[in-house]
Parts: C-alpha cells; structure tokens; sequence
C-alpha cells in the first residue's frame, strides 16, 4: 500500500504465511495478518467477511503459496474496481449519449459533435467506481486462485516462472477497470489442447503467439468503441467481439494469465506525434522484462501492475496534492528504457514556481493541448524527468488548480540527446507556406496510416505561435497554392488550424522553410 515506503513482496510475506502451519493443533494462526493485509481488511468494511473467508480457507487449506497468494492479492486490491463512464457538461450535468447505439463511430462521433453544439464542451468523466475491497466475493477469489496454481503446476510452460512473476502477472484477477467476470475457466477450456499444437510445449512465447493470434481474431478492433470509454468485461466481449486497444489488451490478458503465461499490459497515455493513446499487451521473460516494436514515437511507455508502487507519483504526494490524471495510478511502472533509448533530461524551470509546488511535469501535445506524461521532483527551481524518448517536442509545466500551467518554453529533446528551446522571436521574421496541417501518420489500432491532411481551397486558417500560450498571428483564406504568412517570428513552435475543426492539427517547426512536424 501507499502508506509503506518498501512493498511487502510475496517471498517477504513468505514467512508469515509459513507460521500459519506451524501449529495446526490450534486452529488459528500463531502470527496476525501482515500489516498492509490487516489495512486492507479495515478498509473492506461491510465486505470485510468475504476477504477473511478466503484468508481462513486458504490457512485451513495448509498450501502456504497459496495463502501468500491472497494475501497479495488483498493487500494490493485498494484502488482497483469497475469504472463506468459518462459524458458530462462543465455544469457537471450529465449529457446523455452512448457511442453503441450508433452503427459506427463516424455515426457516433458526428452525433456527439452535435450534443456540444447544444450543450457546450463535454467530457466522459468517471459516474461510479466499485471498489473490489468492497464487492469482491470469497467464491471469486478461491475461483480465481485456484484456477491460476492449477495452471502454474501443470502447464509445461510454466516449469522455470518464479513465484513472484506468478503473482504479479499470472495471478491478477482484472486487466483493467472492467467489471468483473470469471475468465479463467472458459479460457483454459478454449486453450486446453494448446501444447498438442506446439512445436515445443514448453516455450512460454510460442504459447503466448499462438493464442495472441486466436484472440485477435476473436476480438477485433473497432474504432466506435473510442467513444465507448467504460471498458467493456469479458462476457461483454465475447458477446460483441469488438473493442477497443484496452479492451482487446485485456481478453488477451484473460487469456495468457488463464493459461500461466506472464504477461502485462503496457501503454503510452499520450503520444507526442499524434493525438490518441494505446495500450498493448507484452509477453515477460523471467526477469520480468519485455517489449514490442512500437508503430510510433513514444515519450514514455507504462506497465500496469496489480501491486502497489511505493515510487509512484500517488504514492509520494500528500492527499492535499493534486496531480494529472494519467500520473494519479499507484500501480504501474515506467518502463520506456525496454522500448527506446531515452534520455534524463534536466531543465531550470524559467517561470515562478507556484506555492508549496514539490513537482513539476513535462508534456506532450496531444489531442489538440499538453497532457502531462511524467514528472519530477523540484530542487533550486532545477527538474530532472527521467529516461525520455527522443526526437519529441516537450513543455515543462506545473499543475495548478487542475490546470497545467507553462513553467518555461517548449523545446526539443534531439535524436542526439541535445536540448533546443523554441523560442519565438529568437530568430529573424520569416514568411512561412504551409501545404498541410497534420502529417501521414500510423494508427497503432488499425494498423493504417492516417493520411495527411492537405491546405483546402477556400478554407480559412489561423495560424498560432507558442509564447507562454498559444498566440494567433492572423487567418488566411486558402487558395489553389499553400496557404502563406508573413512576418512570422522566427525559431518558435507553430500550429496551424482550420476553422471549424476539432483542433486537432500538429504542431510544427520550420527549418529551411518547411514543416517539420512534431
């Protein structure tokens, strides 16, 4: 839990689990739960019974892993549950609308444009949480366990995973914020004859290949599920067999844990080249590292975890302290460095730092605004962000009252580690043409290119220059040749916007007179 400085592991809570055996002539344990346990209990309140069923099952049970494995899993169950979404006005009214009533998401999208012509900006924001602590059943749980040694001890794969990667990566119950369902048992069912099909049953990849490729033709991508943002359960995807990248994750999930094959689910909340996020799933190796090639550039790439991660942002900030909230989850891990080769990148923060302020933030434009994508402690008004990806456009900034407020210019991290600050005005006017607003980019879900989206004729375009905030230098009427502005201030960070669009063009740089995008 959050509350510890140092994670009780599984092999930590070995022994504890171990002196529940030693005098079984008495019929309760000789030592108390383990301390995160005991937290967690008392925060269960009315469910508080369920959990303790599957602690005195598992001790009357004399199988010490398996003790060990509930009482990680309850120690580590704070914060994880079911999340349902809704979309809500700035009124915090809520707008009624659900993407699935539509036949595809050109339907869905056009029709939520037109609920924020009516009602104003909207936003899918969180209705309801279920928290497992409190609704998480013994029957679930024992289910869950058992079913996940069964295939640990059997499964000729699974000989050389150690306890503690079983744990974290095979025994995990959820993949996300879905409702909760029983997988386990339709999914050892559909892949019970899986090491008559392999060439070496006892290679944890192969397996892993073999049902990754099942599962994508189970489940298939579908864009409409964007809008859909409450992922969907297991039951729900094997009715629909459509989803989106976190759904498909997850049922992959479902499937390697079932069948004792460690994996994770790793994502980028933001990335810097695009607008969107995308989160995939990635097959372990013993010392619990792994990866795949990546369709984009990435500033960071995070690992979900079920346990609790003292070294998370949640975990070091204080209750009053609030935080982005890609970064507010206690339970993932960075994980870029398996990916790319990154880059600390260490900044003096040019504007005043906000009252009481321990982080700062450094971000990424995505969607048409910065999102922050990690963070880092504040010392003589100096920040250090760890292991970046390279060749990205970055901003510094703070958080404040919600908000992420600029804590000095936007710059560059090279290809060859080097820091270029845009600076508008830091270099002679120019006269820019511009041909495009968004460049060809690929589409990690579909598995297409985005094209790149041309200058029209007869459309009007503003043009924005980065300086503490996005400032217009004027609007043009498009004709036949590429729209053109003079007097530009050199050296800065450009956006060009179509009037009327979503906002969601890129940004871009000009270098010999043409674009260069971020």
């Amino acid at each position: 839990m959050c509350e510890h400085s140092q994670r009780t592991t599984p092999t930590h809570r070995a022994i504890a689990a171990l002196m529940c055996f030693l005098p079984l002539i008495g019929a309760s344990c000789v030592t108390p739960w383990p301390a995160d346990v005991k937290l967690a209990l008392s925060k269960a309140e009315d469910n508080r019974a369920q959990l303790e069923d599957v602690l005195d099952h598992y001790r009357k049970e004399a199988d010490p892993q398996k003790l060990e494995a509930a009482q990680f899993l309850i120690a580590n169950m704070e914060g994880h549950g079911y999340t349902v979404y809704a979309l809500y006005d700035e009124e915090k009214n809520e707008i009624e609308f659900d993407a699935l009533d539509y036949a595809d998401f050109a339907e869905a999208r056009a029709a939520l444009d037109a609920l924020e012509k009516e009602h104003g900006e909207l936003d899918f924001t969180r209705k309801r949480f279920d928290e497992d602590l409190e609704t998480i059943t013994a029957d679930f749980l024992i289910e869950n366990i058992d079913l996940a040694f069964q295939a640990w001890r059997e499964k000729p794969w699974a000989k050389g995973l150690s306890f503690d990667a079983f744990c974290e990566h095979v025994l995990p119950y959820r993949g996300s914020s879905e409702p909760l369902y029983s997988t386990r048992p339709a999914c050892l069912e559909r892949y019970a004859d899986l090491a008559a099909q392999m060439k070496d049953p006892q290679d944890a990849r192969e397996a892993a290949r073999l049902i990754q490729k099942d599962v994508n033709e189970w489940v298939r991508f579908n864009e409409l599920y964007y809008l859909h943002p409450t992922d969907q359960g297991f039951d729900e995807m094997n009715e629909r067999r459509l989803g989106r990248c976190e759904d498909i994750t997850n049922m992959q999930m479902y499937a390697m844990r079932a069948n004792a094959i460690a994996a994770a689910a790793d994502y980028t909340p933001h990335w810097p080249d695009r607008d969107n996020n995308h989160a995939w799933q990635v097959i372990l190796d013993a010392d619990g590292r792994g990866d795949v090639e990546l369709s984009s550039r990435a500033a960071k790439v995070y690992r979900k975890m079920f346990s609790a991660q003292p070294d998370s942002l949640a975990c070091r900030k204080t209750d009053e302290e609030k935080v982005p909230r890609w970064l507010g989850g206690k339970n993932y891990v960075d994980v870029t460095s398996q990916y790319l080769e990154t880059t600390d990148v260490t900044i003096h923060l040019e504007t005043e730092r906000p009252e009481n302020a321990r982080f700062a933030y450094i971000c990424v434009f995505n969607g048409g605004q910065w999102k922050a994508i990690h963070w880092g402690d504040i010392a003589d008004d100096c920040v250090t962000f760890t292991e970046m990806g390279r060749n990205i456009a970055y901003l510094p900034a703070y958080y404040v009252e919600k908000e992420l407020v600029p804590a000095g210019p936007p710059f560059i991290l090279t290809l060859e580690e080097d820091i270029r600050t845009l600076d508008a005005e830091s270099e002679p006017e120019l006269t820019i043409e511009m041909a495009a607003t968004t460049p060809k980019t690929p589409d990690a879900d579909t598995h297409r290119d985005r094209p790149r989206i041309v200058v029209k004729p007869g459309k009007t375009y503003e043009l924005f220059v980065w300086d503490d905030d996005w400032v217009s230098l004027g609007k043009q009427v498009a004709g036949d040749q590429p729209v053109s502005f003079e007097s530009v201030p050199g050296g800065g960070l450009y956006w060009l916007v179509e009037e009327g669009s979503r906002r969601l063009e890129r940004i871009f740089t000009i270098d010999g007179g043409k674009q260069v995008w971020w």
